[in-house]
């Protein structure tokens, strides 16, 4: 049985993606800080330095770091500060740790932000636009740097710029629910800015390919393909929360790889 090893990986993302995985037939080995109560194998780490973890890596098919800390919080100076360095040294870390294995894996998918783009109210991004202004693209752009900078030559390496990641077992959607339940669930200033996401098992999908189809190789956005503003969103949030979160979707479904592509 091929092994994915997933660091970050219990977390929202990670535990949706470890059970994807293994219902296609792969081993999903999660590396955080603290031992989950789950069903799967599981490796410690500080995602900073060097260790017993790298020893995992070893004839693994591919790695997926879906490590750093939740942007779910306050932006105060200590929390954007966790933010930046959770990504950038988890992804250093993970380079240099590869490039120390005898066979390590083939692939390596890095989680990247689709926030990297900034928050235009009118322009649709896609992978040819500019990168915008801001803590986002700040973040996005120095956690993609570290992850060339580190990516061994014969590794392939998949970027794939994440938007809003929605789901009923949690992330963000869960904390969004909860204020709407609350009669706050209001637009954000004047609503006018853009709101691109996906759907959890979309995501899966695209992580898989990502795996599995030597293709794919670089940065992609990783996004359903209609983003829509934030007063639009939270107004279908508050009418149609229990639609919303039970779709299986055709209407939110990405069926192919290059569905992403606006």
């Amino acid at each position: 049985m091929k092994r994915i090893v997933i660091t970050g990986g219990t977390g929202f993302l990670g535990i949706s993606l470890a059970k994807f995985l293994r219902e296609k037939g792969f081993q999903p080995i999660l590396l955080a800080r603290h031992k989950p109560d789950l069903d799967f194998a599981f490796v410690q780490w500080d995602g900073v330095n060097l260790g017993d973890w790298c020893q995992v890596l070893e004839g693994a098919a591919a790695i997926v770091n879906l490590a750093g800390r939740s942007v779910d919080c306050i932006k105060t100076p200590d929390h954007c500060d966790e933010i930046l360095r959770s990504r950038v040294d988890s992804t250093k870390v993970i380079g240099e740790a590869l490039k120390l294995a005898k066979n390590p894996p083939k692939v390596w998918v890095q989680m990247s932000t689709a926030h990297i783009y900034g928050d235009s109210v009118s322009q649709v991004c896609d992978e040819n636009s500019s990168t915008g202004y801001g803590l986002a693209p700040f973040v996005g752009k120095a956690w993609e740097k570290t992850f060339l900078a580190t990516l061994p030559e014969n590794t392939r390496g998949v970027r794939l710029r994440t938007s809003f990641v929605i789901g009923r077992n949690g992330g963000a959607l869960t904390s969004l629910k909860r204020i709407t339940n609350l009669g706050l669930g209001g637009k954000v200033g004047n609503g006018k800015q853009g709101m691109s996401w996906i759907h959890e098992f979309d995501l899966n999908n695209l992580i898989y390919e990502a795996i599995t189809n030597e293709r794919y190789d670089g940065f992609f956005v990783a996004s359903a393909p209609s983003p829509v503003s934030n007063n639009e969103f939270m107004k279908q949030l508050r009418g149609r929360m229990k639609f919303f979160i039970g779709l299986s979707l055709p209407l939110f479904m990405i069926k192919s790889w290059n569905q992403i592509h606006f």
